[in-house]
């Protein structure tokens, strides 16, 4: 899965790459978390355009969002069969600029956060689908939620899922929702290949939202790793109470 990503490549890079109109200046962002707006390309009117949209999908047939669960995520393999995806899929496709992600590995009974990134350090760009929720009053909001598969035997060590990345030369074929044909994209929904990204462990400070700097990015030691460990708790010290006058008596 994909719970917290990283975008760090300048505005002016990203608008490079993926090719949108508009000319947004934003800051690094170390720690970008669901409900959080976060930047998707899409084609409008023939033109690749840049987004702001909140990371959580909500179908237009939500009646109230309070009750509904928050869809960051949508399964490759079931993409086209759930009713909060299978409209958008074929018809409201994006990509999540990005510059990597952040995944949790179970070890020793707590869990370790880890950076994983393109091994060569280039900026990705995750398969994602958008739907606006308008609200009772008119109200309209833009959500999103990336698309995720099958980890691949590498990644798959430290979670049984993974972002879908588009690559730049895929990018027309997936952003190309002008008929109701789904075919084209079904091959891109797939795991990155073997060796193509890397990771390293991050400290546990990534863990709070409300951090969001560079230093969450750097790699940290074995005994730092150890260091961060929750420590086992203490036994209360347990002491013998003396007995208990209660006024009644007792026999012993």
């Amino acid at each position: 899965m994909c719970g917290r990503f990283v975008i760090t490549s300048a505005p002016a890079a990203l608008r490079q790459l993926f090719g949108y109109l508009e000319q947004p200046n934003f800051p690094p962002r170390y720690n970008v978390a669901p409900t959080q707006p976060i930047p998707v390309v899409l084609v409008e009117n023939g033109a690749r355009h840049f987004r702001l949209m909140r990371w959580g999908l909500l179908p237009g047939w939500v009646k109230d969002p309070r009750g509904f669960t928050l869809l960051i995520n949508a399964r490759s393999e079931t993409v086209l069969e759930k009713p909060a995806f299978k409209k958008a899929i074929r018809r409201r496709r994006g990509l999540i600029p990005a510059d990597g992600y952040y995944e949790w590995q179970a070890i020793d009974g707590r869990k370790q956060p880890f950076f994983i990134h393109r091994a060569d350090g280039e900026p990705l760009g995750f398969a994602a689908v958008f739907e606006t929720w308008v609200g009772p009053n008119g109200e309209e909001l833009d959500t999103v939620a990336i698309v995720t598969a099958a980890a691949g035997d590498d990644l798959a060590t430290l979670h049984d899922r993974v972002p879908v990345t588009i690559s730049p030369r895929d990018f027309e074929r997936w952003l190309d929702c002008r008929s109701d044909e789904i075919d084209a994209v079904l091959p891109l929904m797939t795991a990155p290949r073997i060796g193509e990204f890397a990771w390293h462990p991050v400290s546990t400070r990534v863990n709070r939202v409300a951090n969001d700097d560079e230093q969450l990015l750097l790699p940290i030691t074995a005994e730092e790793m150890e260091a961060e460990a929750p420590k086992p708790k203490k036994a209360a010290r347990r002491v013998a109470a003396g007995p208990v006058d209660d006024g009644q008596g007792s026999l012993f």
